[in-house]
C-alpha cells in the first residue's frame, strides 16, 4: 500500500501543555514507531512513490521536496468508503468533516474553514482539473468525485508547485479516475447496512489493441440514522484511453448527482449523548440537490526526443439547491454554473532535468439566487435575498522545474502568475433587501461593477539522498486564493462595496522520508505557515482583508510490516492553528490575538491493525482493526466554549469466496461511542452534527467472464 505521513512543529512548553488526550495518542503513536527502529524482518518490497498530481504526468515522488501523501486502489477498494472522510483518515494532517448525509467541510493542514470562502483554501480536483471554477468553490465540492471507484486519491499538504493557482493554498486533494485495465474487469458488488442503506457497484474495463475502456458506476440510497435524512445518489466515471502512433489521448467524462433531506445540528451541550435528542431532525424540511458533470480530453504528443506537448479542453457543470439549514430564517439557495477551460504545457525531459511550461485559461458562467419564504423578521424578511450572474475569466502562465541526475542532490522550483477577472451583474434590485422598517438588514446587494485580481505564488526546494532509501528536503513556497464571488458580492449589514484583496499564505517545511531495511515506509514533516490579507467578517457583518493566522505542526505517516501476516499503519500529527492580529471578528469580543482557530483540533489521526490470513482461509483474506482519534476543539474565536473530542474502532473484513465471488464485511464505531462528527457553537447554542451508533455493512461482489489466479 501507498500511504504518507508527517509530523509537524511544535516547540516543547506547546507539548507539555498538550491536553491528556493528545499525550496519550502520542504516547500510543511512539509505542508503535518503536518497532520501526529496531527489527530487520524482510518483506515483499513496497511499491514505488508514484505521484501524478505535481506535475501531472507520472513520476516516482520519492526525492521530491514536497509533502505529499497517496491512498491506492486497493486500499481504497478495502476501506470501501460510504463517505471520503473514511479515506482521508489515512492521510496525515487532513480531516474531512463529516456533516449530514453526504456533507462536508474540508481540513488540510488548517482547521476547519466554514466561512462564505474557506472552501477557496483548497484545490479540490478530479485529475487533476478542480471540481468547481475557481472562485465558485462549495464546502461540500468532494461529492460530486467518484472517490468511492477512484484509481488513487492523491494529496499535496501544504501549497502546491506552479501548476496549481487560486485555491491551492493548504493543499490539494486530487482523485484520480481509474485507468483501463490490460485484461478484461467485469464486476458486480451489492452493499446492504444500517437504516435502509444500499448500495450497488458496476465496473467494466478492458484494453483491446490501441483503445483501453474504464466505465465505473454506483447508485446508493440511504434511509439515514437521523429523522428525514434520507439521500440518493448516483456517480458514474467513463474513460478512454488511446495510445496511437502519434498521439496519447485520454477522455474522461465524470458526472454525479445527489437528492439529500438533511438533518441539521441538534443543539444543546453534549446532545449528542442525548438518547431524546440525538436522532431528532430539527429542520424537517431540509434538503440539497446537487449535480455535476466534468468532461475533459488530454492529448499529447512528441514534439521531438525531449519535449512532449499536452493540450487538454474541458468542460464544467454544476448546480445545487438547498435550504440554509444553519441559519434560523431558512432561505433557500440556487447556485450554478459552467465553464470551458484550456490547459497546454510543454514537458522537456532529458538526463538530467524535467521542466514543465504552461498556460491555463478558463471562463465560467454563474449565477446565485437566494430566496425566503416566510417573514422571519424585518431584518430577515421573505422574498429574493440575492440574484445575480458573474462572467469570470482567468488566465495563468507556469515554468516548474526538477533536477533529476545521479547526484544526492535534487532541486525543485517553480513560480506562476495568474489573472482572474469578474463581471457582476445585479439582477434584482439594488441596495438593501430588506423594507423600511429594517433597522439592520441582513442583505446588501451592490450595484453592477467589475474586479480583477493579478496574484502569484513560487517554491523552491531541495532534497538530499543520506542514502538510496533515505532522503531529507527542504521547501519553501507561497499560494494565494482571489476573493471567491459570494464574499464580493453576497454583501450583509448595508456594505456597498467588499474592497477584498487576495488572500497569500507563505510556507517553511522540512522533511524526512524513506524505506527502512526496504519494508518499512516512514514520512515525516515539520511545517511552519503564515496567512496574510486572510478575508473574514467582522463585527459588522461586513467582508473585508487584513486578518493574520499561524499554522505550524509536524506530521508523521509509517507502514510497518510486523511479519508475512501482520502490518501496523499509522497516520498522525499535531498542530496549532492560532489568529495572528487582533480583528474585530463576528462573534468575538476582546483581544483575540494568540487563541486558537475555531475547530481545529491540535491532534488526529488514526492507526490500523492489518492481519493478512490469506494462508489460514486458503484465498486471499485481509482484516483491519482501525482506531480513529480525535482531540478536543474551541468551537468560537473566544475560546470558551470546546468539544471534548472522541476515539473510534473500526473493523474490516474481506475474503474472496470463490475464484469469482468474494464478500465484505464492515463494523463502524464498534465499541458504540457517542461522539460529534463535527461540533460548533452559533446563535448562542452549542450545535453538532451526530455521530452515527454501531453499524455492520455487509458487501457481496462477483466478478464475470474470466477470472485471474
Amino acid at each position: 500500500r501507498q500511504r504518507q505521513m508527517c509530523i509537524r512543529d511544535r516547540e516543547e512548553p506547546m507539548l507539555a501543555n498538550t491536553p491528556t488526550l493528545s499525550r496519550q495518542f502520542l504516547s500510543v503513536v511512539v509505542m508503535l514507531l518503536l518497532p520501526v527502529i529496531s527489527s530487520s524482518v524482510q518483506s515483499n518490497t513496497l511499491e514505488e512513490n508514484i505521484l501524478v498530481t505535481a506535475s501531472r504526468v507520472e513520476e516516482n515522488a520519492m526525492k521530491l521536496p514536497l509533502a505529499w501523501s497517496t491512498v491506492n486502489n486497493e486500499t481504497l477498494q478495502f476501506i470501501d468508503p460510504i463517505h471520503i472522510n473514511e479515506i482521508m483518515q489515512r492521510v496525515p494532517g487532513a480531516w474531512i468533516s463529516r456533516g449530514n448525509g453526504q456533507e462536508s467541510i474540508i481540513a488540510l493542514r488548517s482547521p476547519v474553514l466554514t466561512g462564505t470562502g474557506g472552501c477557496g483554501a483548497f484545490f479540490a480536483a478530479a485529475d487533476g482539473i478542480s471540481l468547481r471554477a475557481p472562485g465558485f468553490c462549495n464546502v461540500n465540492q468532494l461529492f460530486d468525485t467518484n472517490f468511492e471507484q477512484a484509481g488513487r486519491i492523491e494529496v499535496i499538504r501544504g501549497p502546491a508547485t506552479a501548476l496549481y493557482g487560486s485555491n491551492a493554498m493548504h493543499g490539494v486533494i486530487n482523485v484520480i479516475s481509474a485507468a483501463p485495465t490490460e485484461e478484461i474487469d467485469n464486476r458486480l458488488a451489492l452493499e446492504a447496512g444500517p437504516y435502509d442503506y444500499y448500495r450497488a457497484k458496476y465496473r467494466y474495463s478492458n484494453t483491446i489493441g490501441k483503445h483501453g475502456i474504464s466505465v465505473s458506476a454506483n447508485g446508493t440510497t440511504d434511509g439515514g440514522y437521523k429523522d428525514d435524512s434520507d439521500y440518493d445518489q448516483q456517480k458514474a466515471t467513463v474513460r478512454h484511453d488511446y495510445a496511437g502512433e502519434h498521439w496519447d489521448v485520454r477522455t474522461v467524462l465524470d458526472a454525479a448527482n445527489l437528492n439529500q433531506n438533511t438533518a441539521g445540528f441538534v443543539e444543546g451541550y453534549q446532545a449528542y449523548k442525548d438518547n431524546d435528542l440525538k436522532k431528532r431532525n430539527p429542520n424537517p424540511n431540509a434538503y440539497r440537490d446537487a449535480w455535476s458533470v466534468r468532461l475533459y480530453s488530454a492529448a499529447s504528443i512528441a514534439l521531438n526526443d525531449t519535449n512532449t506537448l499536452t493540450v487538454t479542453p474541458y468542460l464544467r457543470d454544476n448546480d445545487m439547491e438547498f435550504l440554509q439549514h444553519y441559519l434560523p430564517w431558512q432561505p433557500v439557495e440556487e447556485n450554478a454554473h459552467d465553464s470551458l477551460g484550456l490547459r497546454a504545457t510543454v514537458q522537456t525531459n532529458t538526463d538530467t532535468l524535467r521542466w514543465i511550461n504552461g498556460i491555463d485559461m478558463e471562463h465560467t458562467n454563474a449565477s446565485l439566487k437566494e430566496t425566503q419564504d416566510e417573514d422571519f423578521s424585518p431584518n430577515q424578511p421573505a422574498g429574493v435575498h440575492y440574484d445575480y450572474q458573474v462572467s469570470a475569466t482567468g488566465g495563468a502562465i507556469y515554468s516548474q522545474l526538477r533536477t533529476q541526475s545521479d547526484s544526492p542532490w535534487e532541486i525543485d522550483g517553480g513560480v506562476r502568475l495568474e489573472y482572474t477577472s469578474y463581471d457582476y451583474t445585479n439582477k434584482t434590485a439594488d441596495g438593501s433587501g430588506c423594507g423600511p422598517e429594517a433597522t439592520n438588514c441582513r442583505f446588501y446587494r451592490p450595484s453592477d461593477r467589475e474586479n480583477d485580481f493579478t496574484d502569484w505564488s513560487l517554491n523552491a526546494g531541495a532534497s538530499y539522498s543520506i542514502t538510496e532509501d533515505h532522503i531529507v528536503y527542504l521547501r519553501v513556497a507561497r499560494g494565494f486564493r482571489a476573493p471567491q464571488a459570494t464574499e464580493l458580492y453576497r454583501l450583509q449589514g448595508g456594505q456597498e462595496t467588499a474592497n477584498l484583496d487576495s488572500e497569500k499564505i507563505d510556507n517553511i517545511e522540512l522533511g524526512l522520508r524513506g524505506d527502512w531495511l526496504g519494508t518499512t515506509r516512514y514520512d515525516v514533516a515539520v511545517y511552519y505557515m503564515h496567512k496574510d490579507d486572510v478575508i473574514f467578517q467582522d463585527a459588522n457583518r461586513y467582508n473585508v482583508s487584513g486578518a493574520k493566522t499561524r499554522h505550524y505542526g509536524a506530521e508523521l505517516s509509517v507502514d510497518y510490516p510486523i511479519n508475512d501476516s501482520w502490518s501496523v499503519g499509522i497516520d498522525a500529527n499535531v498542530a496549532n492553528h492560532t489568529y495572528d492580529s487582533n480583528i474585530e471578528l463576528l462573534g468575538s469580543s476582546g483581544n483575540i490575538q494568540g487563541n486558537d482557530i475555531d475547530t481545529a483540533p491540535k491532534a488526529f489521526g488514526s492507526a490500523r491493525l492489518d492481519w493478512d490470513f490469506s494462508a489460514l482461509a486458503g484465498r486471499s483474506s485481509r482484516a483491519e482493526l482501525e482506531w480513529v482519534y480525535m482531540d478536543s476543539y474551541y468551537l468560537e474565536p473566544q475560546n470558551n466554549h470546546q468539544y471534548d473530542g472522541h476515539s473510534l474502532l473500526n473493523l474490516r473484513i474481506t475474503s474472496d469466496l470463490t475464484p469469482r465471488w468474494s464478500a465484505g464485511l464492515r463494523l463502524t464505531n464498534l465499541l458504540d461511542e457517542d461522539y460529534a462528527e463535527r461540533a460548533d457553537f452559533g446563535f448562542g447554542e452549542y450545535r453538532y452534527f451526530v455521530g452515527q451508533p454501531r453499524g455492520a455493512y455487509v458487501q457481496i461482489s462477483y466478478q464475470f467472464g474470466a477470472t485471474q489466479g
